[in-house]
């Protein structure tokens, strides 16, 4: 596994928050899907995040969150999907990339039980965010490609 030291540009991003239960995760990402097709966000031009404030494998049910964004250059208007303006700072972040399904994204696990502590690196105030760099309803889990950002200071 690769893992670089990189610096992350702010990225405003339009974003469909998610509390609750990791298997409502889906529900929620349909209603950004929707609201992406509604304003026609096509193309390499918007790229598809989440803000992970939680850990979904420990946090309990009612307590995760998850933000599901796209990046965008313009302020999102009030709309019925509930999609708001957020951004996700710039600044240092170490980053590796996972392959494969987006259920148990093991880099994330190693980035923080095992190269954070050896790295002398500390912990910015943001939480770790995964860049989805391949979706849609014809990627196979075992074809998908996520890096994962983890910001530093």
């Amino acid at each position: 596994m690769e893992v670089k030291i990189v610096h992350f540009p702010e990225t405003r991003v339009a974003a469909l928050e998610h509390y609750g239960p990791p298997e409502n995760e889906h529900e929620s990402a349909k209603k950004l899907v929707e609201w992406r097709i509604a304003n026609k966000m096509f193309g390499e031009k918007y790229q598809s995040y989440g803000v992970h404030y939680t850990n979904p494998h420990t946090a309990a049910p009612h307590q995760h969150r998850v933000d599901f964004c796209i990046s965008v250059t313009e302020e999102v208007s009030p709309n019925p999907q509930q999609v708001v303006n957020k951004s996700i700072p710039g600044g240092r972040c170490v980053v590796a990339r996972h392959f494969g399904s987006r259920d148990n994204v093991t880099v994330a696990k190693h980035l923080f039980e095992q190269w954070l502590p050896k790295s002398g690196e500390s912990l910015r105030n943001f939480p770790i965010f995964f860049h989805y760099i391949n979706v849609g309803p014809n990627i196979k889990p075992e074809e998908m490609i996520t890096d994962v950002y983890l910001p530093i200071r």
